[in-house]
């Protein structure tokens, strides 16, 4: 590649490789004197070329692994509490796990740059997870076990991201297809295309429905999965990642991109949709090693970094407030020819897990918008007063003897949950009785520990500070079939278990042996899609048919059943509008999708009275010029 060559023109006799590492720039040396003292000269050509650059000491010079990890464990301070070191010896990388990973870095990177300049290793930094966590250990055993493959994966989107691409060309046009998500919740996955490039913005699936309606519709024309660029994924849920190994599975093997928390996340709910699967008795979509494909060629990004995808479109994530990790999707396609912002799921209100959604982004030129709680009807109490009502109705149900469940998606809302009534128990609101958490949200609460960063400020600040709300000795964890038994022979407790929208999982086990009992209660604070079982108790059925180990059974719900909506980490009604009158600069355009037809309606209809700009309510396969 010119860009490459001409790097190494201007370095001529230090450099002995220059690869892409995706939109990166990496030069590897054998000249143990430019690794350490280079940086003025490769600065020098990132301020001309400005592309990210970094310089590597080749593996010829690096010192052996297991002095290297000496070096390390003398330097790092025995307080960093180091867990783990992990070579990554083609890419010249060193992985440093610890427990506080503020005093491995040191004082303005020093300590990190002492490990640089006396081992010729790139230290990178991980925090360890204070809830131990299988799945994140799998996932970097994967990033590291095929280093080779990785590497030439990396190289190989360069070289694409940097092909020739003319931006004063005058058939320019972007167009967007709707492949799912459209005037529904669920099934999430949208189109991206230009002249140059074809990119899909999530890939889920509608975990609600049994029918046609469950997949994204990929039969048609213009989606070829050999044509295909990236995957841009926003956020963890299944509706917006559950097909996404699938794609693997059929041959795909461009790179996806999310933030390091979604892909944890992503892994370990994929794989227990494998496990509900089976015991369904149905066949999986995939395998786990459809889902060891996906982290494989997996790029993560932080929030507000900037990385190309394509000659053509380039990548910005901003944090939506919804759950960890998710995020906001900027594009800016055709060299500022136009600006897309998928908004996906957002949160604009300050949430105690999280900070709410950003609303100040350089340039944005169409904004598509969620409108899961988009109609007039959709406003949302405070947090407090809901919060109130959920201490009262918990305390009542204690009182009188009674167990409390609450079904949770295993993401977002459940930690929300576990932090509102660890605050309560600690602060003497509730009384301290067992509270069980059953379900992936265990595991889930594993991956927040390890990324607190994600995390509101408070949140952060008591993690920091050795005051882990995740970690409190409240809670308990319930892992098999003869644990959940002691909980429902037991005395008054709190359960959380997942799914959400009792469409299987331990939730479901909780309410067939909880729903008869008046003296029980049922706190449904999450979304539920239509036909689902959780949508049916909403909607007031008390007498409802389940499939059962023994077959069919119907069971009367004399159990108290309540919907608090106002807990939801989607934004309500008048958080969207907010969301709107305080974005900056202004949309010309907005899209509004994920969402029921009526509520994707009326929310359109509003946006356009109080904004005077272009609204449009896709159907499923509609396909929209942006340009």
């Amino acid at each position: 590649m010119d860009i490459l060559k001409n790097i190494q023109e201007q370095l001529s006799g230090e450099i002995s490789e220059a690869i892409f590492e995706g939109a990166n720039i990496v030069l590897y040396t054998e000249n143990t004197k430019f690794f350490k003292e280079g940086g003025t000269k490769v600065k020098k050509i990132v301020d001309e070329i400005k592309k990210r650059i970094e310089l590597r000491a080749d593996q010829k010079i690096l010192l052996s692994q297991e002095e290297t990890e000496k070096k390390i464990k003398k330097i790092v301070p025995e307080e960093a509490e180091i867990t783990s070191i992990i070579f990554d010896p083609q890419r010249s990388i060193v992985v440093i796990e610890a427990k506080k990973p503020g005093l491995v870095i040191g004082k303005q990177g020093s300590i990190l740059e002492e490990i640089r300049l006396e081992t010729l290793w790139v230290p990178q930094i991980q925090r360890s997870p204070a809830i131990k966590s299988k799945i994140t250990e799998n996932i970097r055993e994967v990033l590291y076990a095929n280093n080779n493959y990785r590497r030439r994966f990396l190289n190989d989107i360069g070289k694409k991201i940097y092909e020739e691409w003319d931006p004063s060309k005058k058939d320019e046009w972007i167009r967007l297809v709707f492949l799912g998500g459209a005037r529904q919740v669920g099934r999430s996955c949208l189109l991206l295309q230009t002249p140059n490039s074809r990119i899909l913005l999530d890939c889920g699936i509608d975990v609600a429905s049994q029918g046609k309606d469950r997949f994204p519709i990929f039969e048609i024309p213009e989606f070829e999965l050999a044509r295909l660029d990236a995957v841009i994924i926003s956020h963890a849920h299944l509706d917006h990642v559950g097909l996404l190994p699938y794609l693997y599975k059929m041959g795909y093997k461009g790179p996806v991109y999310m933030t390091p928390p979604t892909r944890d996340i992503a892994a370990l709910l994929n794989l227990d949709f494998i496990g509900v699967a089976y015991k369904q008795a149905s066949k999986p979509l995939f395998s786990s090693m459809d889902i060891k494909e996906m982290v494989k060629h997996s790029i993560v990004l932080n929030f507000n970094e900037v990385t190309d995808v394509t000659p053509d479109i380039r990548l910005t994530f901003y944090n939506s407030g919804h759950v960890l990790g998710s995020a906001m999707v900027h594009l800016n396609i055709g060299n500022g020819a136009h600006n897309l912002l998928y908004a996906a799921d957002y949160k604009y209100a300050k949430t105690r897990l999280l900070d709410p959604a950003i609303t100040s982004f350089p340039r944005v030129e169409t904004v598509i918008t969620e409108s899961t709680y988009g109609s007039k009807n959709d406003v949302l109490p405070p947090r407090k007063e809901t919060e109130a009502i959920f201490l009262k109705m918990v305390n009542d149900t204690i009182k009188r003897g009674g167990k409390v469940l609450i079904p949770e998606l295993g993401l977002g809302h459940a930690q929300e949950t576990i932090l509102r009534v660890e605050e309560a128990i600690r602060l003497g609101e509730l009384p301290n009785v067992p509270m069980y958490v059953d379900g992936m949200i265990w595991d889930i609460n594993a991956i927040h520990t390890a990324y607190p960063d994600f995390l509101s400020s408070k949140v952060r600040s008591q993690i920091f500070q050795d005051k882990n709300p995740f970690t409190s000795e409240i809670f308990s964890r319930v892992g098999s079939p003869q644990e959940r038994k002691q909980v429902i022979e037991g005395g008054p407790c709190i359960v959380i278990a997942t799914s959400g929208m009792l469409m299987g999982g331990a939730s479901v086990e909780y309410f067939k042996n909880f729903a008869e009992n008046e003296n029980n209660l049922m706190i449904m604070s999450c979304y539920q899609g239509p036909g689902s079982l959780g949508r049916k108790l909403q909607d007031g059925d008390r007498v409802v048919t389940i499939d059962d180990e023994d077959g069919r059974r119907t069971f009367n719900v004399n159990m108290r059943v309540e919907l608090l909506t106002g807990l939801s980490p989607h934004a309500g009604r008048s958080e969207i509008i907010s969301f709107f009158n305080n974005m900056r600069p202004k949309p010309k355009r907005i899209i509004v999708n994920h969402g029921e037809v009526s509520k994707s309606l009326d929310l359109a209809s509003s946006l356009y009275k109080l904004n005077r700009v272009e609204t449009n309510v896709p159907r499923t396969l509609e396909t929209l010029r942006l340009r």
